[in-house]
């Protein structure tokens, strides 16, 4: 019995299917994500300015990469099967104390500080595990091994600069040269990352499942709506006082708005993407999964995170019994919130254009409109802000239902037709399991 390895014990890694979808253990490790994008926005609403602004996309952007390889590695082995999610499992406790470490990230330069170099520790350990899995499972396939290690470069480089991040600044003695050296670091690091991506192109990578690729990146979308969501509740503050008219108010609207975003994206323009990856093959798949989904996706959850931010000061303004609910929204509330929303659905018309060649008149117009309305939202209540923007996302739902009715509904019928057979087929082999054999009593 002591001659069994633990990896024989629990089984080896399985390979992706062409037709894989998203496994329960994949889903599991994203609560790590739903607590980062917590972080990242509690850690800015704490103090809302411009540099704080910059140190959250910055943090974004690395763990957005972090993200991206995570599923790279998924397109190769199921991550939750055999021995993998006993290694995933140590590559999530890097992630949290990645998570836990973001606030001090970008703290105090007068000493060398415990948080920047949790950062890059925690960083170097979950890519690491990255590394060390696919490393495993390529080890039949020699090609993939080199492919493997023309991306090495960019892992030793990237933790360097984080730990240099962490080390330099605080040697230096003027504050404001040290905070440039620090964010140049963090900006050095996403500029090799996102450029590796680029360069490296499609050096024999391949998407083996189109839909597990798709439907992990629509999750983690939906896991990045539903940050905006805790926000808003955040915001209201309707644990901690009474509800008030205004503050249920503020709230029903932020989860109005924050429906259509999600409609915009999952009614048409996202379905219709997945078939356009499923169709395509080779390098040109390769491509797209990472222009479309690896680099687009960004900007989008970036422009999530923005318009939580902006409800959130809002809402708390409304709920506020000592805000007068005629006062006009002080801060960069109502910035942050149309900014925010014009950032995600500019990346989703990119997204579109990426995958499907196409670009909607109606959402041109609403990015227009909503740019228009800033300087009018500032001279708003809190709840009149609220309200308009609202009225923009739905009216541009309520318009587009209109204009692609015949679009929206042939692919939906596809899409259901699709789904109908696969469940049929599901339920044809689950059947087998009730079948009864010559000696084995019905019951």
């Amino acid at each position: 019995m002591g001659g069994f390895r633990w990896g024989e014990r629990l089984g080896p890694a399985v390979p992706i299917a062409p037709g894989a979808r998203v496994d329960r253990f994949e889903v599991f490790f994203d609560l790590v994500f739903v607590f980062s994008f917590f972080i990242i926005t509690r850690a800015t609403a704490a103090n809302v300015t411009g540099r704080q602004l910059l140190h959250a996309m910055l943090v974004l952007a690395v763990l957005w990469w972090v993200w991206v390889v995570h599923c790279v590695v998924a397109t190769r082995v199921r991550l939750g099967e055999g021995f993998v999610p006993a290694l995933m499992v140590v590559g999530m406790a890097a992630l949290f104390c990645f998570a836990l470490s973001l606030p001090q990230a970008f703290g105090d330069l007068a000493d060398v500080a415990a948080g920047p170099m949790v950062v890059a520790l925690s960083y170097v350990t979950i890519r690491a595990v990255h590394l060390l899995l696919y490393w495993h499972v390529a080890r039949e396939k020699p090609g993939e091994r080199r492919l493997l290690l023309k991306y090495s470069p960019e892992l030793a480089c990237s933790t360097l600069l984080l730990t240099a991040a962490a080390l330099i600044p605080p040697q230096i003695d003027d504050p404001g040269r040290a905070a440039i050296v620090r964010d140049g670091l963090w900006v050095s690091v996403i500029v090799l990352q996102y450029g590796m991506g680029l360069v490296a192109g499609a050096w024999g990578w391949t998407v083996a499942s189109a839909e597990h690729w798709t439907e992990r990146y629509d999750l983690i979308l939906i896991i990045a709506l539903g940050e905006s969501v805790i926000s808003v509740g955040v915001g209201s503050n309707l644990l901690g006082q009474p509800p008030t008219w205004p503050a249920v108010t503020a709230a029903v609207l932020g989860i109005f708005f924050t429906a259509a975003l999600w409609w915009t994206h999952y009614d048409v323009i996202g379905p219709a993407a997945r078939i356009a990856l499923h169709v395509a093959e080779g390098r040109p798949r390769v491509a797209m999964a990472r222009d479309a989904y690896a680099y687009v996706y960004l900007p989008m959850i970036a422009g999530i995170i923005l318009f939580a931010l902006g409800a959130e000061l809002i809402v708390h303004e409304v709920a506020d019994p000592a805000v007068p609910i005629a006062q006009p929204v002080d801060g960069p509330g109502v910035p942050l919130l149309f900014g925010g929303v014009i950032c995600y659905l500019c990346a989703n018309m990119l997204f579109q254009l990426r995958t499907l060649h196409t670009l909607s008149w109606t959402r041109l117009g609403a990015v227009l409109l909503l740019a228009a309305a800033v300087p009018v939202g500032q001279r708003l209540p809190g709840l009149a802000a609220l309200a308009l923007l609202t009225a923009i996302c739905v009216g541009l739902v309520a318009v587009e239902v209109v204009v692609m009715a015949d679009a929206r509904r042939a692919l939906r019928e596809a899409v259901f037709e699709e789904r109908t057979s696969h469940e049929a087929r599901e339920a044809a082999w689950r059947g087998r399991w009730r079948e009864t054999t010559a000696d084995e009593p019905s019951t």
